[in-house]
């Protein structure tokens, strides 16, 4: 069975969700962000799994459900942060961040019996799933992150690594307002969408 692997930083204003201010302020952008990564928690609590791990920069707070092994993320750049979390892995992994609160268990239900790899690309160009039948941080240190063509590059070097990538739906992240809105939009019942619908009716916002 899969190892499931979150990696996120504690919600607390002025580090998670900068792109949302404006329109949001700091606090609300956190509160957003707490809503997303506990919902994210809550999903890959509900899914089949031989492990589940919180790779966090922070420390963690009430929105953690049991079932999770928490460890601290590595130093270094973000591709060298999701390096360190697979090579915590000695068996089959799938990690995912904690800006895709759209999540369901069946997305995260993965089987490696016909593939080496899954990816799971971004609409804004990066990835918000990759999973690795036998974990090799080296297949991720290098590749640029946060850029336009970060999911293309990792993709490509799982290709040329020979491994058989099977591809995940591509997913939005919640990093704008409008990409609130939307993920909000497709996952109307969970927590971030309910947090939103607050705080964008409150008189004056």
């Amino acid at each position: 069975m899969t190892t499931l692997l979150v990696i996120a930083k504690e919600p607390l204003p002025g580090r998670v969700k900068t792109r949302l201010t404006p329109p949001f302020t700091a606090q609300q952008a956190a509160s957003l962000a707490e809503a997303a990564l506990a919902d994210t928690l809550h999903t890959v609590a509900a899914t089949p799994a031989a492990r589940r791990v919180l790779v966090l920069d922070g420390a963690p707070g009430p929105w953690l459900p049991p079932g999770f092994d928490v460890v601290p993320q590595c130093a270094g750049g973000l591709d060298e942060r999701l390096a360190g979390a697979f090579a915590r892995c000695a068996g089959p992994a799938l990690l995912i961040g904690m800006d895709t609160p759209q999540v369901t268990p069946d997305l995260l239900t993965v089987d490696f019996a016909g593939c080496d790899a899954y990816f799971g690309p971004a609409e804004d160009g990066g990835f918000w799933a990759l999973g690795l039948a036998e974990p090799d941080p080296g297949l991720l240190r290098g590749v640029p992150m946060s850029t336009p063509v970060t999911g293309a590059v990792q993709r490509e070097q799982l290709v040329a690594a020979g491994l058989r990538v099977h591809d995940l739906p591509r997913l939005r992240d919640v990093d704008t307002a409008a990409d609130a809105q939307a993920v909000a939009a497709a996952a109307p019942y969970g927590r971030f969408a309910a947090r939103l619908a607050r705080l964008t009716t409150v008189p004056g916002r």
